[in-house]
């Protein structure tokens, strides 16, 4: 079954029976939210890929300008103490 891509981010897919409808990488079950966690907990591209090997190169950049346009969509408020 084909997954549902956005133009804008063709790598990444978001389907209701994949992962609970997260974003993940190109409908793989790889959670676009857990490989932004190896990149932000110090893993290497490389150690990524070896330990990952369905994932490529672009794959790890899709998922930063992914979170990165998403970002930009939000408005994030302080909320009162």
């Amino acid at each position: 079954m084909e997954t549902p891509r956005s133009a804008a981010h063709p790598r990444i897919t978001i389907d209701p029976n994949i992962c609970h409808g997260q974003p993940t990488v190109r409908g793989l079950r790889y959670p676009v939210q857990n490989v932004l966690e190896y990149l932000a907990s110090g893993m290497t591209e490389a150690e990524i890929l070896a330990d990952y090997p369905d994932l490529e190169a672009e794959d790890l950049r899709a998922c930063q300008a992914y979170a990165a346009d998403i970002l930009q969509v939000r408005s994030i408020f302080r909320l009162a103490s």
